[in-house]
């Protein structure tokens, strides 16, 4: 017997070795995927890993063949691209580490479902996407900021915007398919989406409320408030995403606004601040 024991001894170290080499090699892994980067070693001698903010999917909504809400006075598409494309200038400049994408850059038409892949892609830390809110009466303004969800002050003008962001996909060839049987006009469609749990819920609403925030107590503007909605391209996206209503085109007096480069500076210095503050918050508590 302890003729034998010394070459099973010596078996047995080489799977114990080899086992903690996948093991380490599965933690560096696993560490890399969730963007955290490795600090100072401490007094013990290891190292510590700290969460950071890498990416950021800026979504300009509408484009192309989808002019989105629009007036005499005001084009949705044109002004979310401006704005969307200001707010990620502000990012790169201050940010030189984080990776700004764009879903477009152009007045291009993108499908919903594709601007989520994009973001997926991309391995994505945040997802913003910018609209301008319509209404028929022409009366209403201000801002509103979405996360994906239902909450209990669903009413019909909530899901009047569900139904105009949503419809879009009409657009789309064979959406029927792409969106699993989606009917964006059936009150029963979203009855089935409202069951679809969010699991960024919470850092969703944290970013939609600075947004809010920033909009009232910075720039004056009336904030309608964080609300939650279901949203398609919010649906389909990895991370925390908000879709931000930066006004009513329908209003002239807002809509002119939204449509001026002044205006458009504010609303995407306004986003700029919330988004830092959030990244800050964000890293400091991982």
């Amino acid at each position: 017997m302890e003729i034998n024991s010394t070459p099973k001894l010596k078996k047995f170290r080489a799977v114990r070795i080899l086992f903690n080499i996948l093991a380490l090699s599965f933690l560096f892994i696993s560490l890399s995927s969730f963007n955290l980067q490795p600090e100072n070693k401490g007094f013990s001698g290891t190292k510590k890993y700290k969460y950071k903010l890498k990416t950021i999917v800026i979504d300009p909504g509408h484009g192309g063949k989808d002019n989105g809400a629009n007036r005499a006075w005001a084009t949705e598409k044109h002004i979310v691209l401006a704005i969307g494309l200001k707010l990620g200038n502000m990012i790169e400049d201050a940010f030189p580490d984080v990776k700004v994408v764009f879903t477009r850059k152009t007045d291009s038409f993108v499908d919903l479902d594709e601007r989520a892949n994009i973001a997926n892609r991309n391995k994505a830390d945040l997802f913003i996407s910018i609209h301008c809110n319509s209404n028929n009466s022409g009366s209403p303004y201000g801002t509103e900021t979405y996360a994906f969800g239902t909450d209990s002050r669903t009413s019909q003008e909530k899901m009047d915007v569900a139904k105009r962001e949503n419809s879009v996909i009409m657009l789309e060839d064979n959406y029927e398919k792409r969106y699993d049987g989606f009917d964006p006009n059936s009150p029963e469609a979203y009855i089935i989406f409202s069951l679809y749990q969010n699991k960024n819920l919470t850092q969703s609403l944290n970013i939609a409320s600075k947004i809010e925030t920033e909009f009232g107590d910075t720039d004056n503007r009336y904030s309608r408030g964080v609300k939650q909605e279901r949203f398609l391209v919010l649906r389909y996206t990895n991370m925390p995403a908000v879709l931000v209503e930066t006004g009513f085109v329908s209003n002239r007096e807002e809509g002119k606004y939204l449509a001026s480069s002044e205006g458009q500076s504010e609303v995407a210095a306004s986003i700029f601040r919330a988004f830092k503050s959030y990244k800050k918050d964000l890293e400091a508590a991982n």
